[in-house]
C-alpha cells in the first residue's frame, strides 16, 4: 500500500498541499517508520484479534459502534482520542484472553457436559426471548380449565368402609414413602434391597412410579406428597434421551398419567409434557400401513417390533390402546395428528377378514396382515376390546364405529372363547389356530369389570346377561385366589387334567401385585352394590399386608402356593396407579370418579368424557 494513500487518514489535511520537497531526509526517514509501525499495527489487528473485521471498520471507516465507545467528551470530539484508543485496545486483548480461557475450559469437558452447557444457553436465550415478548413456537392453544365433578369425593358414612378405605391410603403412605426414601426419581423400587429398579420398557426415561402415582396420590388427598411429585415432574421429567421404549407402556403409564394429573390439578406443566412426549411417539406410525411399531428410539424416531412377535408384527394389544390417550392430546393441544392416527387404526382393522369375528393378537405393519391366528382377551390383546368400549363411553356415546367394534367382539368372544368348567366356573380360553388352550390368565380377569361396565349399553335385551356373564368371571378369578396357600392369584390358571382355576406350571404361580381382579370388583361393586365384592376387595387387603408388605415396600412373591413368601423384589408402578386405586374406589362412594364423567385408561388413569357439546361440567365435590 503507497504510503501516500494513508496520508487523509492520519496527517493533518492542510498537509496536502505541501509539496514532498518541503520534508527533510530525516522528518521522512522518521515519517516511514511511523506509518510501518501503523500498518503493522492494522494488520496485526486483521489476523491475530477477535472481531478483528469489526475493529477495521471502525478504524477505517468510523462506525458508529466502535465511535459510541470511544466517545469520551460530551460532544464526542477529538479530545483524548489517544487513551480512548489504548483503552480499546486494552479491552480487544482482554477479551481476547478471556475468549481463550473459555476455549481451553471448554476443552478440557467432557462431551456431556458441553452439550449439558449448550442446552442451557439454549433453555436461557429462549427463556429472554420470551420475556422479551418473543413468540415460543412450541407454546400451546389456550385452554379453559374446568375440572370434571368427581376429581374427589367425601368420606364414607359408614364406619367399617370409612377405616378400610382409610387402610388402603395408609397402605399408599408405605408405598409412595418407601419409593421416595430409596429410589426416588427411579423408575420403580426393589423393596427388599431398598434401592432403584429400572425396566427397559421405559428406555432413559426415568420417574415412572412418581408419575403413574399422580393421580392416585391426589384423590387420596395426599396434597404434599402430590406437590412433590409435581415439581420433580417440572424439574427432572426428560423425554430428550437416545433410548429405545415402549410405545404401549410410555403410552398408558407416562402420557395417561400426565393427563390424568392435568384433569385433576389444571396444572400446566402435566399438559405441556404430556403433549411433548405425544410428539415424541408419533414417528412410530411411520410404517406403509400406519400401524405403530412397538418400539422407538426417542432420539432418531426409528421404530421396530418385538423379535419374536409373529414375523415382526404389532401386537393387538399395544396399537390397540393408544385411542383414549391420543384423543385428548389432540383436544389438548389442538393439533388433529393424534387423533387421525389412532383413527386410521381402525381403518386397516375394518378393511381385515377376521377368522370366526375375532381379532388375532399379530397385525403385520408393513403388508396390514394377521400373523398367527392366536386369540387372547388376556396378554397380547386384553386391553384392545377394552379401548373400542372406552372409546365409545368417552366421546358422550358418539363414536358408533368403536361400539360396534365393541359389541360385534365381545359377541365372537362368548361364541368361541368363553366356557364353563365341570363345577360351573365360567372362564376365557385362549384360541390358537382354531384349537382352544383352556388357559385363563390374571390379565384377562379385567374382563369381568369391562363386561360390567359396557353391559348397560349391549344391543337388544342383552344387558342382564352381560352383567351375569360379568360376575361369573369375577366369581372364576376370585377362586384362582382362594384356592392358594397365600390367597393371591397367579399369572395364569387352567382348566384341564382334572384342574380348575389353579396354575399347573411354575412359571405360571408368581404374584406381582397386578390390579386386574380388584378392577373388576370395583367395577361389579359399583353396578351391583352387593357387599361380597368389598368383602373380596378386603380379603385381598389382608393378603397383600401378609404376605408382599415388607420394610421397604410391597414386592411380589414368586409362587402363591408355597405358605412362605418368596419375594421378587419389585415394587411395580402399577401398584400405585392400579392396585392402591381401585381398592380406595372400591370403599369410596360411587360420586368418587363417577363413571359419567370420567373413563380410565389401562392403567387406571381417569380421563374425562369429551362431551358432544363441547362443554365440560364444573366439579361441585372439592
Amino acid at each position: 500500500m503507497p504510503v501516500t494513500t494513508l496520508l487523509p487518514f492520519t496527517a493533518n489535511p492542510s498537509r496536502k498541499s505541501v509539496s514532498q520537497t518541503s520534508f527533510r531526509l530525516t522528518e521522512k526517514f522518521i515519517l516511514l517508520l511511523v506509518f510501518s509501525a501503523f500498518i503493522t499495527l492494522c494488520f496485526g489487528a486483521i489476523f491475530f484479534l477477535p472481531d478483528s473485521s469489526k475493529l477495521l471498520s471502525g478504524v477505517f471507516f468510523h462506525s458508529s459502534a466502535v465511535e459510541t465507545n470511544t466517545r469520551t467528551g460530551p460532544d464526542g470530539g477529538d479530545s483524548g482520542s489517544a487513551g480512548n484508543e489504548e483503552k480499546v485496545l486494552a479491552k480487544i486483548r482482554k477479551d481476547h484472553e478471556k475468549a481463550l480461557l473459555e476455549a481451553k475450559d471448554t476443552l478440557q469437558k467432557r462431551p456431556d457436559e458441553i452439550k449439558q452447557d449448550i442446552e442451557k444457553e439454549k433453555e436461557k436465550v429462549a427463556k429472554e426471548s420470551l420475556a422479551q415478548g418473543g413468540k415460543d413456537v412450541n407454546s400451546l392453544p389456550v385452554v379453559e380449565f374446568h375440572r370434571p365433578p368427581g376429581a374427589t369425593g367425601h368420606e364414607p358414612l359408614d364406619p367399617e368402609t370409612k377405616e378400610r378405605r382409610a387402610k388402603i391410603k395408609e397402605m399408599m403412605k408405605h408405598a409412595w414413602g418407601s419409593y421416595r426414601r430409596y429410589a426416588w426419581g427411579s423408575n420403580e423400587l426393589r423393596p427388599v434391597s431398598k434401592q432403584g429398579h429400572s425396566s427397559n420398557l421405559f428406555g432413559s426415561i426415568k420417574g415412572a412410579t412418581i408419575v403413574d402415582a399422580l393421580d392416585s396420590l391426589y384423590i387420596m388427598e395426599m396434597y404434599d406428597e402430590f406437590d412433590a411429585a409435581t415439581e420433580w415432574v417440572d424439574k427432572n421429567l426428560d423425554f430428550n434421551v437416545n433410548a429405545e421404549v415402549s410405545v404401549f407402556e410410555v403410552n398408558i403409564r407416562f402420557v395417561g398419567g400426565l393427563l390424568s394429573a392435568y384433569y385433576l390439578s389444571g396444572k400446566e406443566v402435566f399438559r405441556r409434557k404430556a403433549v411433548e412426549l405425544g410428539e415424541k411417539l408419533l414417528p412410530a406410525f411411520n410404517t406403509p400401513t400406519g400401524i405403530p411399531w412397538a418400539l422407538l428410539n426417542l432420539k432418531s424416531g426409528i421404530g421396530r417390533n418385538w423379535p419374536w412377535a409373529s414375523g415382526g408384527s404389532s401386537i393387538l394389544a399395544e396399537y390397540g390402546t393408544l385411542h383414549l390417550e391420543f384423543m385428548h392430546l389432540s383436544k389438548l393441544s389442538g393439533n388433529p395428528k393424534f387423533a387421525e392416527k389412532v383413527m386410521n387404526i381402525r381403518k386397516v382393522l375394518n378393511r381385515l377378514d377376521k377368522p370366526q369375528g375375532l381379532y388375532p393378537n399379530y397385525l403385520n405393519p408393513n403388508s396390514g396382515q394377521w400373523g398367527q391366528h392366536h386369540v387372547s382377551v388376556g396378554g397380547l390383546g386384553d386391553s384392545f376390546y377394552e379401548y373400542l368400549l372406552k372409546a365409545w363411553l368417552m366421546s358422550d356415546k358418539t363414536d358408533e364405529e368403536g361400539k360396534k367394534m365393541y359389541y360385534d367382539a365381545l359377541q365372537a368372544i362368548e361364541t368361541n372363547l368363553m366356557r364353563k368348567s365341570s363345577s360351573g366356573l365360567t372362564y376365557i380360553a385362549e384360541w390358537k389356530g382354531g384349537l382352544l388352550e383352556h388357559k385363563m390368565g390374571h390379565l384377562t380377569c379385567f374382563a369381568g369389570g369391562m363386561m360390567a361396565l359396557g353391559a348397560d349399553g349391549a344391543p337388544g335385551d342383552k344387558t342382564g346377561h352381560q352383567m351375569e356373564q360379568a360376575a361369573e368371571i369375577a366369581r372364576t378369578c376370585h377362586e384362582s385366589y382362594a384356592r392358594t396357600a397365600l390367597k393371591l392369584g397367579p399369572e395364569a390358571f387352567r382348566f384341564d387334567g382334572g384342574v380348575e382355576a389353579i396354575a399347573t406350571r411354575q412359571n405360571e404361580k408368581y404374584f406381582i401385585l397386578r390390579p386386574e381382579v380388584i378392577e373388576t370388583y370395583m367395577y361389579l361393586w359399583r353396578f351391583t352394590h352387593d357387599p361380597k365384592y368389598r368383602e373380596w376387595g378386603w380379603e385381598a387387603v389382608q393378603a397383600l399386608e401378609t404376605h408382599c408388605k415388607v420394610e421397604g415396600g410391597y414386592s411380589g412373591v414368586r409362587d402363591v402356593y408355597v405358605s412362605t413368601a418368596s419375594h421378587d423384589d419389585v415394587q411395580q408402578s402399577f401398584y400405585l396407579a392400579e392396585t392402591l386405586k381401585y381398592l380406595y374406589l372400591l370403599f369410596s362412594d360411587d360420586t368418587h370418579l363417577s363413571f359419567e364423567h370420567w373413563v380410565f385408561n389401562t392403567e387406571a388413569h381417569p380421563l374425562p368424557v369429551i362431551r358432544k357439546d363441547g362443554t365440560d361440567r364444573p366439579n361441585t365435590v372439592e
